[in-house]
């Protein structure tokens, strides 16, 4: 599995292939977002997922004695910076005569943060990940959007 990490800090061809899979997931993430008008759209889920993957390409072309913990330590550290961005796109508010609390972005930093995982797996090169993580991903934004409509939701019960 480490192989399909590590590259050849000379092999531009393959620096240029994971940089725009990661870019063309983040884009086919953000395009869906963008035209449904939500807070996190096209240009923020490219950058995300790009980002993502210039980081784990910074480890997996330096040579160190333990790259896989170092490649390992970025992805906790984009986890945890990702978090923060996600929780700029979360919304609170609250309606004072009807005392009911409104909480917007959910799925917009619940993308960020897949979005960014998927963007990680591009730049180790783990293409299978990236594809089937892709294609879910696109399935829940769909499909599961059209299946709430049928969810009765009690009083307090949804955000």
């Amino acid at each position: 599995m480490v192989n399909s990490v590590l590259i050849n800090p000379n092999d531009l061809t393959s620096v240029l292939l994971r940089l725009s899979a990661a870019v063309l997931i983040g884009g086919l993430v953000g395009w869906t977002r963008q035209r449904s008008g939500k807070a996190a759209g096209l240009r923020t889920h490219m950058l995300v997922t790009m980002t993502a993957a210039i980081l784990v390409l910074i480890p997996a072309q330096i040579k160190s004695a333990q790259p896989e913990a170092s490649i390992s330590y970025v992805l906790q550290g984009i986890s945890n910076g990702v978090g923060f961005l996600g929780a700029g796109v979360i919304l609170r508010s609250s309606d004072v005569e009807s005392r009911q609390l409104k909480i917007k972005g959910l799925t917009s930093a619940s993308e960020i943060w897949v979005s960014a995982a998927l963007g990680a797996c591009a730049g180790c090169g783990l293409w299978l990940i990236s594809l089937m993580g892709t294609v879910l991903m696109l399935l829940v934004l769909v499909v599961a959007k059209r299946l709430e409509r049928f969810i009765v939701v009690g009083e307090g019960d949804y955000l």
